[in-house]
């Protein structure tokens, strides 16, 4: 394999599927299914979940919301989304830990970096849930964060679409799939849409390879951890 120990970026949105909001149980059962393939084949997953289907901070706060009550809302988003998808993986027979920023001890962890790797060790799964636990830093901010503190290999940004397009492909037929990027480019481009500045830098810095793929193509995770040449990887190579 190409990659051992992987943190795989979830959209709060994806879980919803269809339903534009909430969480759906097929979507659900569908990223787990994926997830159990690659613990079976000896592959340490992180995970990293968005809280989008139920509750945006910045969303909030364009509509008057002081913002650090609604990042904080957008924290426990993410709990409740985390505690779904382990449950699902549980149920499924994988070992799963959620591990939050924000201390709730009778629903999860406290996030420690030296037992979220040992649980790693121990081929359990780890979801980080409430971001980096602080306001104004986004969850694709904590993926990069968490990606670096555990040592991640890659970080696998799942989304609806093949990878990174010259324009939105869901619009524009024509849309051409880029195939490798480097970080220095996203940057300077604001029409690429990767992951925040902050979390690009934070990649760019440390060298950890950002893989943007369609994970509802069944397979296509086990795929990119073999190395195989699917979706867009943005690197400093």
């Amino acid at each position: 394999m190409k990659y051992n120990r992987i943190l795989l970026k979830l959209s709060g949105e994806a879980l919803s599927g269809d339903q534009g909001n909430g969480i759906s149980p097929e979507i659900l059962s569908t990223i787990s299914n994926e997830v159990k393939e690659l613990v079976e084949l000896g592959v340490e997953v992180a995970i990293v979940i968005g809280g989008g289907n139920i509750h945006r901070g910045v969303a909030g706060a364009t509509v008057g919301m002081d913002r650090t009550t609604s990042d904080h809302m957008g924290m426990l988003a993410t709990v409740i989304n985390s505690l779904a998808l382990q449950d699902n993986l549980e149920r499924k027979g994988v070992n799963t830990r959620v591990l939050s920023a924000i201390e709730m001890q009778e629903i999860a962890e406290p996030y420690i970096r030296r037992r979220a790797v040992r649980h790693l060790e121990k081929k359990r799964v780890v979801i980080f849930a409430a971001g980096t636990g602080n306001p104004y830093f986004t969850t694709d901010t904590a993926a990069a964060l968490r990606a670096n503190e555990i040592d991640a290999h890659v970080i696998m940004k799942a989304t609806k679409v093949d990878g990174i397009f010259d324009k939105d492909p869901m619009k524009f037929k024509d849309a051409v799939k880029i195939d490798r990027l480097k970080f220095i480019d996203v940057l300077n481009n604001s029409n690429i849409k990767v992951m925040d500045s902050t979390a690009i830098s934070l990649c760019m810095d440390n060298n950890i390879d950002i893989l943007v793929f369609n994970m509802f193509v069944k397979g296509n995770v086990k795929r990119a951890v073999f190395g195989d040449q699917i979706g867009t990887i943005v690197t400093n190579k």
